[in-house]
């Protein structure tokens, strides 16, 4: 399936602008969908928008960005549109995020925790492929700071 409208969902949806805004209220929603607050690293928001009844969240950066996760060698680059449908503990139909495997650049297409007890989130690929991490991977610096007091 190619990449979801934006415009279809943009009806009945709560859009917000400018980048600490659109921060705030990102955090917020991975909070409500018990998705690590780390997991979608952009800089300089334009928008993001929600459509809640559809589940379907859009995110509008101003320029491309890569970001190391260090502490599980993954290197993300994400597009400057990210949209993505949501539940709790999952986002699928991802468009905008790819992960580096080796020399190939993989679209990711769903990211979910099965089990919040397990402590894993599983990144699944256009491929196919899925791979498991700690959701502390995922975390905000800020959050991880805080666990280690």
């Amino acid at each position: 399936m190619g990449s979801l409208a934006v415009d279809s969902y943009r009806e009945n949806a709560e859009v917000y602008r400018g980048d600490a805004v659109c921060k705030k209220r990102m955090a917020d929603l991975l909070k409500e969908l018990g998705l690590p607050l780390g997991l979608l690293p952009l800089e300089d928001l334009e928008e993001l928008g929600y459509n809640e009844k559809a589940g379907f969240l859009w995110l509008v950066q101003k320029k491309k960005r890569e970001h190391n996760f260090k502490t599980i060698k993954q290197l993300v680059s994400y597009a400057t549109e990210v949209t993505a449908l949501v539940e709790p503990r999952k986002m699928k139909k991802i468009t905008g995020v790819k992960t580096r495997e080796m020399l190939l650049w993989l679209s990711v297409v769903e990211v979910y925790i099965d089990d919040p007890s397990s402590g894993k989130i599983t990144f699944k690929t256009g491929t196919g492929l899925a791979d498991s991490f700690p959701v502390s991977a995922f975390e905000l610096e800020a959050e991880k700071g805080k666990q280690r007091e």
